[in-house]
């Protein structure tokens, strides 16, 4: 099961925050059904929750209601549906969901899918919802490391989606990865990679394998019956990946070609609402996130209290960390402005390092510093 949520303060009963939502306003809807869950994926996702699916898009609706109350929320500039499977859900719910939301002008408006979860005509159906850019669980082209993954979908489907996502209109198509699974060859990651871009996606994610605590995966490797992820493989793998490509432009350390404007908003720390089960928020300096469990979240709606489970107020110097964790991710690099003096000098070593390089009043991360990022942005918190 996934991760228990943290701690923080009690929300209160009506949702209330003490200030309006500000623009750039971006909006994430969690829809947390699976067919199958995945061995390696600790998301909040669910196969088999009754009759729960025929209902969930009136309970978003519910929220989404709330979020109009309690945040006064100009028109989104960004909407995402993740999960779980948003695709599992008809159509027309997804639509209802969307319809109920005021939009800004040119909004980005994506979902999530996995290959084998939609069709042409539902595509169609979703463009002609208002969807503009779609996101679509590829992982790998290669059956063993699929098989490995739990995936279900062939081979060859994703990029046959992809296909017919352009095929109907969509603006946006993306195609995410996964490298360091179980048995992946070199030769099979770069099959991955060539294949993918066969579709000639707008963007494409790749991320190492990570195995979290509580997985199927996790216990598997705690087990001895498959090896931990080495890490030299997977810093291989990213450098195949980036000079793969390199034609689309890195972004962020792991995401290549037209940028998601919803997950920047995320990494320059803008103002979200995020509505479903376990589904995190940040309006005005406070953030919050809600039950966990679909069951007790369409409870707390239909009683008509908030569904947050806690929430923090984050102080200047939680920002401050904050940017510097996030915004060094970004191609744009961090300001110098935001770190103190320990920062300041670890940074100048990074440099002489080479791990860093300088722009204007800007860090940004090498291609050795973008392996090491996590190290780096440790030393500039100080």
């Amino acid at each position: 099961m996934p991760s228990a949520l943290p701690d923080g303060d009690p929300p209160p009963p009506d949702g209330a925050l003490p200030a309006p939502a500000r623009a750039p306003f971006g909006v994430y809807v969690h829809v947390p059904f699976c067919t199958t869950r995945c061995g390696y994926c600790d998301f909040n996702t669910y196969t088999d929750l009754g009759g729960q699916q025929a209902t969930y898009a009136d309970t978003v609706l519910h929220e989404l209601d709330l979020m109009r109350q309690v945040a006064s929320p100009p028109p989104a500039e960004t909407v995402f549906f993740g999960g779980g499977t948003p695709t599992l859900l008809p159509v027309a719910d997804l639509a209802r969901i969307l319809g109920a939301l005021e939009l800004a002008p040119g909004a980005e408006v994506t979902t999530e899918a996995n290959p084998d979860s939609v069709d042409e005509r539902s595509l169609a159906a979703l463009r002609e919802a208002g969807f503009t850019r779609i996101s679509f669980g590829m992982q790998s082209a290669v059956p063993h490391v699929l098989a490995a993954l739990d995936r279900t979908h062939t081979p060859g489907r994703a990029v046959a989606a992809a296909r017919e996502a352009f095929a109907v209109g969509f603006e946006q198509v993306s195609l995410d990865l996964i490298y360091g699974a179980p048995g992946e060859s070199d030769d099979d990651w770069r099959t991955s990679l060539e294949t993918a871009l066969s579709a000639e996606p707008t963007h494409v994610s790749a991320y190492a394998l990570i195995v979290e605590e509580g997985t199927r995966l996790g216990a598997q490797v705690r087990r001895g019956e498959v090896p931990m992820p080495d890490d030299d493989v997977l810093a291989d793998r990213y450098l195949m990946a980036d000079e793969a490509l390199a034609h689309l432009g890195w972004y962020e350390v792991s995401n290549w070609g037209a940028p998601c404007r919803h997950n920047l908003a995320y990494w320059r720390g803008h103002d979200w609402w995020g509505a479903g089960p376990g589904a995190h928020s940040h309006v005005a300096g406070v953030r919050w996130w809600n039950v966990k469990h679909p069951t007790a979240y369409a409870q707390r709606l239909a009683d008509d209290t908030s569904p947050a489970h806690a929430r923090e107020t984050l102080g200047d110097e939680d920002r401050r960390v904050e940017r510097i964790l996030l915004e060094l991710r970004l191609r744009e690099g961090l300001p110098r402005e935001l770190l103190r003096e320990a920062g300041l000098a670890a940074a100048e070593r990074h440099v002489a390092g080479g791990l860093l390089e300088t722009r204007a009043d800007r860090y940004v991360l090498t291609m050795p510093g973008r392996l090491l990022a996590d190290a780096v942005v440790r030393d500039l918190v100080d």
